[in-house]
Formats: structure tokens, sequence, C-alpha cells
């Protein structure tokens, strides 16, 4: 059990590192592929990647595993969300910084958190509504163009808008995540893909050379594949909650990358929503890895007193915090503190 979580540990830090390269690897592919088109490619190459792993794996696969017809509306709107949601990332990032793309890539946890209460009725907690204010407050700092400005920028606009997108598509997903994991990022690839080809041929875009499509293919199957791959099987050991406390390091990466790759400048207001944002994804971390419960004990002793023997049952329970295990456990007490139980009671 402790191996597979750890397996499952793996496989979020993974998907978040996969992910992190996605913003200014596609901010220097931007300036050579038009939005649409690289949104359309990206899925395409997770699509194609993964397909082909498929083929491989396909024999060994749960049959009991595969997407049913009752499946089909969590699919079709995963599918659906996944067109869009590229594409506003794409403009977003065309229309503003990497840096500020990737930090904002956090607002999903807030995006999915607020429909999984909102429409799938799931319970959040105040730690929980603490991060969703901190990352928000985080969100809504970088969506100013500058310092000194109180317009919106629209490409930090557009990436909420993925974001949103994102958030839904992820309940989407969640519902359906025990199915194959092969089969659900091919579909998505292949499936959202084609939708934002049409899309961007509809409005006019056109295909890059070759060798472009060939880069796009190929950032498409490892942070968009590969990326969704690994963060779907870390579901299954680890639920939504616990990955997505993993998967938020990505951003950092991604902003880190930006730096390195792109060289872009760091203003005020960029720290502090930097700052802000790091605090409200630790009290994420903190909420959805470490598990609050109560253990009910029973413990026998025997023990002599004004020269008779007494044999006593004690049933209790206490608070216990752990990180990473619901698992139950046991603990010992000296003779004197059960003693003081006894009198206690």
């Amino acid at each position: 059990m402790k191996n597979n979580k750890l397996k499952a540990i793996t496989y979020a830090l993974g998907a978040a590192l996969f992910y992190a390269i996605n913003v200014p690897c596609s901010k220097l592919l931007l300036k050579n592929i038009s939005p649409t088109v690289m949104a359309g490619l990206l899925y395409l190459g997770a699509g194609i990647g993964v397909g082909i792993m498929y083929l491989f794996q396909y024999k060994n696969d749960d049959p009991t595993e595969r997407l049913e017809r009752k499946d089909l509306p969590y699919t079709v709107g995963m599918v659906l969300l996944d067109i869009i949601a590229p594409i506003l990332l794409m403009l977003g990032i065309k229309n503003g910084t990497s840096s500020n793309a990737s930090l904002l890539g956090n607002f999903e946890t807030v995006a999915t958190t607020l429909i999984a209460l909102l429409i799938f009725k799931e319970k959040v907690s105040k730690k929980l509504w603490g991060a969703i204010s901190l990352i928000t407050l985080s969100s809504i700092i970088l969506s100013f163009c500058g310092d000194d400005s109180f317009d919106f920028s629209i490409g930090s606009l557009l990436v909420l808008g993925a974001t949103c997108c994102w958030g839904m598509e992820n309940n989407c997903t969640r519902s359906i995540s025990e199915k194959s994991t092969y089969q659900i990022v091919t579909i998505k690839g292949f499936g959202s893909g084609i939708g934002s080809m049409i899309t961007a041929f509809v409005i006019g875009e056109k295909l890059p050379g070759s060798n472009y499509i060939l880069l796009a293919l190929t950032l498409g199957f490892v942070a968009y594949g590969l990326s969704i791959f690994t963060y779907i099987r870390a579901q299954k050991t680890l639920g939504a909650a616990k990955t997505s406390a993993y998967y938020a390091v990505a951003p950092f990466v991604g902003v880190f990358l930006s730096f390195i790759l792109l060289h872009e400048n760091l203003s005020v207001s960029y720290l502090i929503a930097l700052l802000i944002m790091i605090l409200g994804t630790a009290l994420v971390a903190a909420e959805t890895l470490i598990h609050n419960h109560s253990h009910e004990h029973t413990h026998t002793f025997t023990h002599t007193h004004n020269g008779i023997t007494h044999t006593h049952t004690i049933v209790h329970s206490h608070d216990h915090e752990h990180i990473l295990s619901d698992s139950k456990h046991g603990h010992k007490h000296t003779i004197e503190e059960l003693e003081k139980c006894i009198q206690v009671n």
C-alpha cells in the first residue's frame, strides 16, 4: 500500500512537471503558429502519443475499465471543454506574459473546488475557503496591466477563462477516472485536437511549416498527453484533492522556466501576487494532505491496590492528524495514565 502511494505521488509530481513546460514553450512556438492551430496540435500530439502507447497496452487492458454509454455525457463534456480551454490559454499567452499565465494556472484549483461545491455538492472546509480567497486575490493582482494601471489585462482574463473551463473539465474527468487511462487520454487528444483544428480552419488560421507542426505535436505529447495520463493515474490512488495539491507546483515551475527561457522581468505586483499565491497553495496542500480524524481505542490492563488485583477495560478516543495516511494504528499508555482515566470516569 505504501509503495502504491509513493508511486501515485510520483505520478502526480510528474504530471505537474510535464505540464509546467507547456506555457513557456508554447509562448516561443506562438511566434510562428496561430493560437487555435497551436491548441489543436497540442491535443493531437497527446492523442497520437498516448494512442500509440494504447496500441501496445490494449490486449492487457481490463475490459471492465473501458468507457461505456453511461459515461458519454462526461466524455462529451470533457472533450468540448478541452477544445475551448487551450484556445483561451493560447490566446492568453499570446496577449500576455508567460510568467503571469503560469502563475494564474493555480486558479484552476479554485475553479475546480467551486464547481465541485456548487454543481457536485462537495463540502469545502474553512481552510480551503481561505486558500481560495488568497489564490483569487493573487489572480486579481496579476490581471491588472501594470503597477500604475487599473485596466484588466486581456491576456490574464483569457487565461482565467481557460482555468475555469479546465475546472469544469476536471470534475467531468473525475467522474470517469476509474476507467482506462489510455482510452480517456486518447479520446481527449483526438476529440479536442480535431475540434480545435476545425475551429482554426473556420476562422481562417493556417497550418505552419512541418518543422513547427512536429515541435507542437511533441510538446503536446509531453505537456498534455503524459501530464494528463500521470494525473489520472495519481487520482486513482490519491483521489482528486490530494492529486491537485501536488499538481499545484506546476505553475511555479512554469514561472521559473519563463524566466530562464524568455528572460521576462519581475514587477512589484508580480512578486506580491507570487507570495500570496504560494500562501494560498500551501493552505490547499495542508487541507488536502493532512487528514484529521479520531480513533477509538480499547485498553485492558491489570493492576493491584489495597491488596486486591483488578482488571479494567477502558474505551476512549484520540484526535489525530496524519500526512498521506488514513490507516488505523495502535498506541501505548502507562499504567498511571490509564489509572487516571478510571478516576476521571
